[in-house]
């Protein structure tokens, strides 16, 4: 497994789909050193990663946040996200959680495990496998400044329908 960080989220032109991008820390071997995960999303999931990794608070408990909370009223700890593989061109993803005394692994959507795992501030993992068939090197020149894919996003925001998702 290969240590992540989320980069954020942006929006893919010209179909305007969301995107969240992930990045192998530091931490990792020279060869998987700033090797980069796209995985598209749903333009909600987009919403609720980029708040919370912006640190904004909302007013009331998003969907993820209600989550959360409910997890630690049961003393459950997820303890990492790990994004597993891809299959007919669907990303799969695990919670490793633990409980008093028993361990668990749940099936999720990436994008649901990511929106989790920013919130409770726990590590982002990626499967060996997956990076090598999808994993791509992004030189550091190229990455846009962060402003521009705010704007990018909120642009994004602006012009998207329900129908949008049908």
């Amino acid at each position: 497994m290969v240590p992540m960080e989320l980069v954020g989220v942006r929006v893919e032109l010209p179909s305007n789909t969301p995107i969240v991008l992930l990045r192998a820390t530091e931490e990792t071997e020279p060869a998987e050193e700033g090797l980069m995960l796209p995985i598209f999303i749903g333009g909600p999931e987009a919403t609720a990663i980029a708040l919370a990794h912006q640190g904004v608070e909302p007013p009331r408990p998003m969907t993820h946040d209600l989550f959360a909370q409910t997890l630690d009223a049961m003393e459950v700890t997820v303890e990492r996200v790990v994004i597993t593989e891809l299959r007919e061109r669907t990303f799969f993803a695990e919670l490793h959680m633990r409980s008093p005394g028993e361990a668990k692994v749940m099936s999720a959507r990436p994008s649901d495990a990511i929106a989790l795992a920013v919130r409770l501030g726990i590590p982002i993992y990626a499967e060996d496998e997956l990076l090598a068939e999808v994993g791509y090197t992004e030189s550091p020149d190229v990455e846009p400044e962060a402003e521009e894919v705010v704007d990018d996003f909120k642009e994004f925001l602006d012009n998207v329908n329900p129908e949008d998702f049908a």
